[in-house]
């Protein structure tokens, strides 16, 4: 990821003795945010769209996981090339390519009419989706004060819970408006296929946004471009300081070297350094507990278990407004608790409501072909999945990106967030393409192993994580 990834403490702009120009610097994070917005909503909005894509192409429901799951081997290549293609094109020119990517990817899988090419078109959009995860932290970090950018960049995360949250409530509108998800709507066409279509809409804002915002000045400098770094620095921080803040950017470049892989291996062993897999833990099991099975499958989900579309849609829409109350309560607390306790809770919290669902659907019984909870059993289920949201909103969802941001030293930081990213991606894609042919054969096994591994995390984290709460990024030991 080369040099992207040190934007720490000495990458940011000091606020001390500059007249902050706040209604600028918010209008860039607005703007960048809604790269957030997209990696959630183009993650979200396979979700009411299975039956559809079944019918219209036939699918297995290991053909089903494909076509859900594509998408995520686009974010891995996309998080892992970002990085070194931000250092050569620039952050903003590859967050509006990323942009452009959304909205082919938007154009094509709502036309698609075969299970391949609608494939080619969410591995587009996952090249975009994973491009916008890593670049738009990164250049919100490098354009923002340091007094006030922790809080500047969680934003992100909300905007990625707010995209989810926003495919739910176009999905259920749709769906709604049409009488199923495979009912004509307009032009004749079926809703799930305009569920797509309607991304095009942010992708669309997104892309000319970023047109009007300026481009991340340490880049600049990096490219001897001072001149225009100084005016986008003076515009940030007011008439007199742009100088100052070029000068101090090209101090810190001085001093950076390129990030190289080899910084991931012990100089004496030779093997992967401990902080390494400590990372690796936070991003594959972050994904082992099975979180996007709720957001890629929620409606199917419920709809197996008895629920109608219409009810099972409206779930989404309310785990998405209970994973944002929980982003917001962690934003407030990561500070004043900490991280590594927060994780803990979050394990135990989600061990416990993993369990009670597992138990649910193994009293399920088969009706007509399909699973029906009992009366009395439902509820419970519900409850005990929007609380398993709740923890994993109040920990691992967040928190592990704050981590991995700031548990590496500087020097290795680059290489171990793309190989971090890379495999929790990758986890990603084969928790969600899994799950359609294991919910097939067992539904309580799937949701066992997903509880089995947030009650392992548990343990892991006490092991392996080290509390990074109050300490500078340059004190981080690998």
């Amino acid at each position: 990821m080369a040099s992207v990834s040190n934007a720490g403490p000495s990458a940011g702009m000091s606020a001390e003795g500059a007249k902050v120009n706040m209604a600028f610097v918010a209008a860039i994070v607005a703007v960048a945010t809604i790269g957030g917005f997209m990696f959630g909503y183009d993650s979200g909005v396979i979700n009411g769209t299975q039956e559809g894509l079944e019918k219209a192409f036939n699918l297995s429901k290991l053909g089903t996981g494909l076509n859900v799951g594509a998408i995520l081997i686009g974010c891995a290549v996309g998080a892992f090339a970002a990085g070194r293609l931000a250092d050569v094109w620039g952050r903003r020119t590859v967050m509006i390519i990323s942009a452009l990517l959304f909205l082919v990817s938007a154009l094509g899988t709502g036309a698609s009419h075969t299970s391949l090419v609608f494939i080619a078109f969410r591995l587009i959009g996952g090249l975009g989706v994973g491009a916008a995860s890593v670049l738009c932290p990164v250049y919100i970090s490098e354009v923002t004060p340091a007094n006030i950018r922790g809080r500047l960049s969680s934003v992100q995360q909300i905007m990625i819970i707010t995209g989810l949250t926003g495919a739910f409530v176009a999905n259920y509108v749709l769906a709604h408006t049409a009488g199923s998800s495979t009912a004509e709507f307009w032009m004749g066409l079926p809703a799930w296929r305009w569920m797509f279509w309607m991304q095009t809409i942010p992708a669309a804002i997104f892309f000319f946004a970023l047109l009007v915002i300026p481009e991340s000045p340490r880049f600049l400098v990096a490219k001897g471009k001072d001149a225009e770094a100084e005016k986008v620095l003076s515009r940030l921080f007011g008439a007199g300081q742009g100088a100052k803040k070029v000068d101090e950017i090209r101090a810190s470049l001085a001093v950076d070297h390129q990030p190289k892989f080899s910084d991931l291996l012990d100089p004496v062993t030779k093997k992967l350094r401990p902080i390494l897999w400590a990372g690796l833990v936070l991003a594959v099991f972050q994904q082992l507990v099975g979180i996007n099975i709720v957001f890629y499958y929620g409606s199917v989900l419920w709809q197996s278990v008895g629920f109608t579309e219409d009810d099972s849609l409206k779930i989404n829409i309310l785990s998405g407004a209970l994973s944002i109350l929980a982003c917001l309560a962690t934003i407030a607390v990561i500070d004043k608790v900490g991280r590594k306790p927060l994780l803990l809770i979050g394990s135990a919290g989600m061990a416990v409501t993993l369990g009670v669902m597992t138990w649910c659907f193994s009293t399920a019984t088969t009706v007509n072909g399909a699973l029906h909870l009992d009366a009395s059993i439902g509820p419970i289920a519900l409850v005990a999945a929007n609380l398993y949201v709740i923890f994993f909103n109040l920990s691992w969802g967040p928190v592990m990106w704050v981590m991995l941001g700031e548990m590496f030293p500087n020097q290795m930081r680059g290489s171990a967030l793309a190989v971090a990213g890379f495999a929790q991606w990758i986890a990603n894609f084969a928790i969600s393409v899994s799950f359609p042919a294991l919910a097939a054969i067992s539904l309580p096994m799937t949701y066992g192993f997903y509880a089995v591994s947030a009650l392992v995390s548990f343990f892991l984290v006490q092991k392996l994580i080290h509390e990074t709460r109050g300490k500078e990024l340059e004190a981080m030991e690998g």
